[in-house]
């Protein structure tokens, strides 16, 4: 709230990255007693309240964990409320650009519970998996006289995007090193004008070593790299199964064949974070 006083007059650019709601699930008593009671059966998680690893590492215990996640999206509202009153009180609430956005699927960490809340709708998979559960979040922005209040967008985009589009919304230079494609264009409603990306690609370390491809509406995922390379790759059709139920590889080689292409060239070797590459995907093989 300061640093917005203080900048009224000027452009400013804020970066408010909250924790909540994430584990540790734990809320301020007056947000907790609004919810007790709200979400039976209550679920209570036992973690770590004492010894060498207290506060290093591990999540406490929390006797109320639906009652706690409740609670910090509560405590999340009341946050973001605040920046809005500021700028409403300020009166540059017309000429602020205000985004707000998650950076990942649900998670059963510190006990949280994403079966019980819905937590991911439709989509398959929490935080970790590269399921659009995953991967897929929410984005809302909110700039008065700019984009038309509840409108909807089905482009495609990832944060890479999110630095060259406020780079040009600022009218500063975007680095060629970046991924990223702004996609002012499709804020402002000028779809026309707006560059797709060919395709997204992700991967993950951990569980074994994931990959995943989004070209379109085709999503390409591919689980277990660490221990088989060669593992399947896994495809849905976005538009017509977005919970990625049906798994379609068999009926579209060619594709299958450029997504392992993919997942060679779009990824940089690293010491730290190593791929076995597979002799299947290698495109001087195929």
């Amino acid at each position: 709230m300061e640093f917005i006083e203080k900048n009224k007059n000027q452009p400013f650019f804020l970066y408010v990255p909250s924790i909540i709601p994430h584990a540790e699930l734990a809320a301020p008593e007056r947000n907790m007693n609004k919810y007790r009671n709200e979400f039976k059966p209550d679920k209570p998680y036992r973690g770590t309240d004492s010894g060498n690893r207290y506060r290093r590492g591990p999540y406490e215990s929390q006797k109320e964990t639906h009652t706690a996640f409740a609670a910090m999206i509560d405590l999340l509202d009341e946050q973001v409320g605040e920046i809005i009153e500021k700028v409403n009180e300020l009166g540059i609430a017309d000429e602020t650009i205000i985004v707000f956005a998650s950076d990942n699927g649900p998670h059963r960490a510190g006990g949280g519970d994403p079966a019980f809340f819905n937590g991911n709708g439709p989509l398959r998979g929490i935080k970790r998996d590269l399921y659009e559960g995953g991967i897929r979040v929410p984005m809302i922005v909110k700039w008065p006289g700019k984009i038309k209040p509840g409108s909807t967008s089905n482009h495609v985009s990832a944060f890479w995007d999110v630095f060259p589009t406020f780079s040009e919304i600022a009218g500063v230079e975007c680095p060629d090193s970046t991924d990223g494609i702004s996609f002012l264009p499709e804020l402002l409603g000028k779809t026309e004008h707006q560059v797709k990306h060919e395709y997204l690609y992700w991967e993950f370390h951990e569980r074994g070593g994931r990959q995943a491809i989004r070209m379109g509406d085709w999503k390409g995922v591919k689980y277990n790299v660490m221990k088989n390379p060669d593992a399947e790759i896994e495809l849905y059709d976005l538009a017509t199964d977005l919970s990625e139920t049906k798994n379609i590889a068999s009926h579209h080689p060619d594709i299958i064949k450029k997504m392992g292409r993919l997942m060679i060239e779009a990824r940089s070797t690293s010491e730290i974070f190593p791929f076995i590459e597979s002799k299947i995907s290698n495109p001087k093989n195929n």
